[in-house]
């Protein structure tokens, strides 16, 4: 499991470095194509990185509890899944709310 927590934490790294990023207004991270009816991008960049750093937490704590031991492999997977499942609907919620539609 140790290799599961590395890939866990480094890729909960990338993730909280890029939803900061887009949280500060590099609006210009997210493709261009999912903008085209965005009016407020100072909101949508707030939104959206605040979304992106769902996912970034779900990582971190599957990382968490990965390191626990192999039994408790199975919940740092579901954990995993959920949190996944939480930040694409976040974003799904940021992306109908200022794009008015998901594409």
């Amino acid at each position: 499991m140790w290799l599961f927590s590395i890939i866990m934490f480094l890729t909960s790294a990338l993730f909280l470095a890029l939803s900061i990023a887009i949280y500060r207004g590099k609006t210009d991270l997210i493709h261009d194509y999912h903008q085209t009816k965005v009016t407020d991008k100072a909101a949508y960049g707030k939104a959206f990185g605040k979304a992106l750093s769902v996912i970034a937490a779900a990582l971190l704590a599957s990382g968490i509890v990965g390191l626990l031991g192999e039994a408790l492999a199975g919940l740092a997977v579901v954990l995993l899944f959920v949190g996944l499942a939480l930040g694409v609907g976040a974003i799904i919620a940021v992306q109908r709310k200022y794009n008015r539609g998901i594409f």
